[in-house]
């Protein structure tokens, strides 16, 4: 298992890279099916997805619910933009918390390395104060949590 990795770049750029242990086939499927992001894409321990709408086709919706099961929530609506399975997938979402925040463009992308897969993802933000605002709601925290687990459900 290795170490996420998140840096800025620019005013409006976040990119998060992350090795995983399993194929560039496994890794995009997990992106894209349903049943696997519930089970990963949670964030910090104690939260729950219990709305997941990814329809997996260029043009497809997305809907992401999370509760921490105490009344509070927040959501993701988005869209597929771009998909060339099983090395890219490009969306834009946009979270609810409650407001919509501006559109945060999405291109993430999974090339062979070794004998496992590493995952770029990098954001297109609007602006730095959008910017700042969205690394400030501790979302790298979550973004861990949630890959480590991801790194469990592949290797069943």
């Amino acid at each position: 298992m290795s170490e996420l990795t998140m840096v800025v770049e620019g005013e409006r750029h976040v990119v998060v890279t992350r090795r995983f242990a399993a194929s560039p086939e496994r890794v995009y499927r997990a992106h894209m099916d349903p049943a696997i992001i519930q089970q990963f894409m949670l964030g910090p321990d104690g939260w729950s997805m219990p709305v997941c709408v990814h329809e997996g086709v260029v043009g497809g919706k997305m809907r992401y619910e999370w509760s921490d099961g105490q009344g509070n929530g927040f959501y993701l609506t988005g869209e597929i933009l771009a998909l060339d399975p099983p090395h890219r997938i490009v969306h834009v979402e946009r979270m609810h918390l409650p407001d919509a925040t501006p559109d945060n463009h999405v291109e993430t992308t999974f090339v062979a390395e070794g004998d496992g897969t590493r995952m770029t993802l990098r954001m297109t933000l609007p602006d730095e104060a959008t910017r700042k605002a969205m690394l400030a709601t501790g979302m790298e925290h979550g973004m861990e949590a949630s890959y480590a687990r991801l790194e469990v459900t592949l290797a069943r």
